[in-house]
């Protein structure tokens, strides 16, 4: 494992990322500990999932109705009619112990979505959680991501994600960077739908030139791009862009990331908008990306903090407090996927991992 967390801060280190999860390279907290989450009501069902097989199906690619969150069933129904939770926990950084126990005290908490991939070398951790904890799978919603290796071959990396996570199913496929084959990659989650193996697919750190690349070969609609975004950075372009797709936006980096944290949970406008509600920044942070239409997944191995984390349901930021927000955007985040990179693609594309290495 360590020479694994060596390989992934290398690549973060030469310039790229790998999280496109919602969680920075040390998970992010709510305070001085190292990582955050919350649950307000311990028993809700979140998916309200009883069926897969029925659901299964491909996504309309003229989709063109708005996703629209529903903050009381904490649910927002993708593209091709599938409902996913709004708030989940992220696992970027974790290792295979913290995963487990992030994820167990997750769904414990009511947590009913989960993020992994490939890369984070800790799938077969979630699906150990996932058993743990005795949630019925049918209620929990599980994505993970393919790695850039894995575009050409990925009917038997789907496989091989399934063995490891110990599921007959993923909930959401996407692809994990807009590097390699991507195409190719594509086109290997639409037949997996068609083969019943994931109910949905999507993208990760994708934008609006690679997005068109992708529809103009699509014959299912990505039902979510999951992208860096928070009140510094908004992606309120890219929203706005994808929009008449019916996709929906998640955030990874949701609370700031990469040194950030603090610099946000400090800001003065969330600083007085927290004192307002008798909340931590970081639940105002949170309850911004769901009002404004954001799935989040924040990271934590603290069970305190994966509690407070989701314990946002409660209150209610006023039209003014989100106008406060939307004019913290600066239009910047900490990675550039807009611009072409050869030399990042060259890393991305030649980095390999021996993803059933992980414990």
């Amino acid at each position: 494992m360590k020479k694994i967390a060596s390989f992934l801060c290398a690549v973060m280190l030469a310039g790229t990322v790998l999280t496109g999860c919602g969680t920075s390279t040390a998970p992010e907290s709510t305070g001085t500990e190292p990582t955050s989450e919350h649950t307000a009501e311990t028993t809700t069902q979140i998916s309200g999932e009883t069926e897969v097989t029925d659901e299964i199906g491909a996504a309309d690619a003229s989709a063109s109705e708005e996703p629209v969150f529903n903050l009381e069933t904490r649910t927002v129904t993708l593209n091709n009619g599938i409902e996913m939770p709004i708030l989940g926990i992220g696992t970027f950084n974790l290792t295979p112990d913290e995963c487990e126990n992030s994820v167990y005290h997750a769904l414990l908490d009511g947590y009913r979505l989960i993020d992994t991939a490939n890369a984070y070398m800790n799938e077969r951790a979630v699906g150990r959680a996932i058993k743990r904890s005795g949630v019925p799978r049918e209620e929990i919603f599980v994505t993970t991501k393919l790695w850039v290796s894995e575009y050409e071959r990925v009917e038997e990396s789907i496989d091989e994600t399934l063995a490891r996570l110990d599921l007959e199913y993923i909930d959401l496929l996407l692809l994990h960077q807009p590097y390699g084959n991507y195409i190719e990659g594509y086109r290997g989650l639409e037949q997996a739908v068609a083969d019943g193996k994931v109910r949905a697919i999507g993208l990760s750190n994708f934008y609006q030139e690679k997005f068109d690349e992708i529809m103009e070969i699509a014959t299912i609609t990505p039902a979510l791009i999951q992208n860096e975004m928070n009140p510094f950075f908004q992606q309120a372009e890219m929203k706005e862009y994808v929009k008449p797709y019916g996709t929906v936006l998640e955030a990874w980096y949701p609370l700031g990331g990469r040194g950030n944290t603090q610099t946000l949970f400090n800001d003065p406008t969330i600083v007085e908008i927290a004192e307002n509600h008798g909340k931590t920044s970081a639940q105002i942070v949170l309850r911004w990306h769901m009002q404004a239409g954001n799935i989040a997944i924040p990271g934590s191995s603290n069970p305190d903090h994966i509690l407070e984390n989701i314990s946002i349901f409660d209150f209610e930021l006023t039209d003014e407090e989100m106008e406060q927000i939307a004019t913290m955007d600066t239009g910047a985040g900490h990675y550039d996927y807009t611009s072409a990179d050869q030399e990042q693609e060259e890393r991305f594309t030649s980095s390999t991992m021996d993803f059933d290495a992980q414990e």
